[in-house]
């Protein structure tokens, strides 16, 4: 084999296994559950009855409350499910909820704060997002 040929050939192979590895991990809501469980300055409460959505999700859901907020995050398969949940929020919200200010996807998850999350509760919550 030439070797322009034989070193295309090497680089193909290093960037396929390059891009098996270190890609974005999908969250859980058991591992998550978990992690919020032994945290405290959060406590898991019910999903809202209310939170069709989330209740129906198929990855499941929790809702963590906070010190001065609440957030429910409800699992997707992937990033493109999240961002179908995100966009089932943003169509059934009610007219005087700013959505985009606390609706939050990230890969496979939605979060969906009651207000306004104050970086200390990003930190936190994103700390338990596994």
């Amino acid at each position: 084999m030439p070797r322009p040929a034989l070193a295309i050939l090497a680089l193909s192979a290093l960037a396929v296994v390059l891009a098996g590895c270190g890609g974005a991990k999908n969250y859980t809501r058991a591992a998550s559950r978990k992690c919020f469980a032994h945290e405290k300055d959060a406590k898991l409460q019910p999903v809202p009855p209310s939170d069709f959505i989330a209740r129906n999700a198929l990855g499941g859901a929790i809702s963590v409350t906070t010190k001065h907020n609440e957030v429910t995050i409800t699992f997707g398969r992937d990033a493109n499910v999240a961002a179908g949940i995100a966009t089932a929020y943003r169509r059934v919200h009610g007219a005087n909820i700013g959505i985009e200010d606390v609706l939050r996807p990230q890969r496979n998850a939605v979060l969906l704060w009651r207000a306004h999350p104050s970086d200390r509760d990003l930190s936190l919550v994103n700390s338990c997002l596994k």
